[in-house]
C-alpha cells in the first residue's frame, strides 16, 4: 500500500463563532454530491463539540461549505458525554444516519472517562438526536476505563467493531496518562455488543497505546490502519502518534507490520510532527484517508489518496 498525501484539508479559525481550536478525528459520510466530514473542535479549553465540513468528492482538498450549528449538544452533568461529543464512525442505516461519538466527562481521580454513543439524523447528517441517553459501548465487568475510537463494517447482518480499549492509567511525570489497545466486537444490530475484551495488535514497546483503527476489505482481506504512540514525549514530541498497518483474513486475527503502512510524517509543516485519527474511505474508484496532524488536530486534518492499492480497493464503491 502506498498513499500520496493531497494537503491540509481544514483548520478551524474561529468559524461561527464557536470553532476556537482543533479540527479533530475527521470521519467522514460520502454523499451524492459531497463528502460529509465530521470533526471535533473546541469552544472553549475542556470542551468538545462536532461539527460539519463539506467537501467535493471529486478534490477532497476543496472546501463547499462549513455549517453554522454543532449536531449534538453535550449530556447533562453526571451524563457520559457532559464536557464532550467526538465523532467516531458514520454510515447510512434504513434511510437514517447513525453517527457513534465518543463522549468524555471530566473526573477527580483521572483526567477524564469517554465511552461510546450513538445519535440518529433523518435530515441527511446535518442534524441528529441521541439514540439513548447513555452509551452503547459503556463499562463492563472487564473493561473498566474507556471504549472509543471505533469503526465499524457491516457484512450482511452482521456488525463488526475494531474500537479502543482503555487498560490503565500510568503515572508518566506526574501525571496521569491513559493506555490502550485495539479489540473487536461484534453485533446484530449495531447497538447491542458481544465484545471479546482481546488484545487485536502485538505491542512494539511496554505500554503502548494504539487508537482509532479504520478497517476497509480488499480482495477478501481485511486491511486496518491506526494510530500508535509511546506513552512519553508523545505531545508533538519523538513519542507522537504515527500511523500503523495490520491485515487480517478474518477481521479477528491480526498480523502488525507497520512497514506497509505506506505513509508517514512529512519532513517539515503541519504534520511533521504527528500523524493521529486515520479514517479511511471509498468514494467511487478513489480511496483517501482523512488524517489530523500536528497538536492532535490543532493543525487542522488533511487527506492522502492511495495509489497503490488493488482494483477491487480502487473501484469498490462507496465504504459502507
Amino acid at each position: 500500500m502506498r498513499w500520496i498525501k493531497r494537503g491540509r484539508v481544514f483548520a478551524v479559525a474561529g468559524e461561527h463563532g464557536w470553532m476556537r481550536s482543533h479540527a479533530q478525528i475527521p470521519t467522514v459520510l460520502p454523499l451524492e454530491d459531497r463528502l460529509r466530514v465530521y470533526f471535533a473542535t473546541r469552544p472553549q479549553p475542556g470542551l468538545s463539540l462536532t461539527g460539519i465540513v463539506d467537501l467535493d468528492p471529486a478534490d477532497p482538498s476543496r472546501v463547499i461549505e462549513v455549517h453554522p450549528e454543532p449536531v449534538l449538544n453535550v449530556g447533562p452533568p453526571g451524563s457520559f458525554d457532559a464536557h464532550g461529543i467526538m465523532p467516531q464512525w458514520v454510515c447510512e442505516n434504513s434511510g437514517e444516519v447513525w453517527l457513534y461519538y465518543g463522549g468524555w466527562s471530566r473526573r477527580v481521580e483521572i483526567p477524564y472517562s469517554n465511552w461510546t454513543g450513538l445519535a440518529i439524523s433523518n435530515d441527511g447528517g446535518l442534524t441528529f438526536r441521541k439514540a439513548f441517553a447513555g452509551p452503547v459501548l459503556d463499562r463492563t465487568r472487564d473493561e473498566i476505563f474507556s471504549a472509543t475510537g471505533c469503526t465499524m463494517r457491516r457484512e450482511g447482518n452482521d456488525w463488526h467493531a475494531w474500537y479502543a480499549s482503555g487498560t490503565q492509567w500510568i503515572e508518566i511525570d506526574g501525571k496521569l496518562e491513559e493506555v490502550y489497545v485495539i479489540k473487536y466486537a461484534h453485533s446484530q444490530d449495531g447497538v447491542s455488543w458481544e465484545r471479546e475484551n482481546r488484545q487485536l495488535l502485538p505491542s512494539l514497546v511496554e505500554p503502548e497505546p494504539t487508537h482509532r483503527p479504520s478497517v476497509i476489505k480488499i480482495e477478501g482481506t481485511y486491511h486496518m490502519w491506526f494510530c500508535h504512540r509511546r506513552v512519553r514525549e508523545f505531545r508533538g514530541g519523538a513519542g507522537s502518534y504515527r500511523i500503523g498497518y495490520a491485515s487480517s483474513v478474518d477481521g479477528r486475527e491480526w498480523e502488525r507490520d507497520d512497514s506497509q503502512a505506506g505513509i508517514d510524517v512529512s519532513p517539515e509543516g503541519w504534520d511533521s510532527e504527528m500523524m493521529a485519527y486515520p479514517y479511511v474511505v471509498r468514494v467511487g474508484e478513489r480511496v483517501f484517508m482523512f488524517y489530523n496532524g500536528n497538536g492532535f488536530g490543532a493543525a487542522g486534518f488533511g487527506v492522502a489518496e492511495l495509489v497503490d492499492g488493488s482494483s477491487e480497493a480502487r473501484g469498490g464503491g462507496k465504504r459502507r
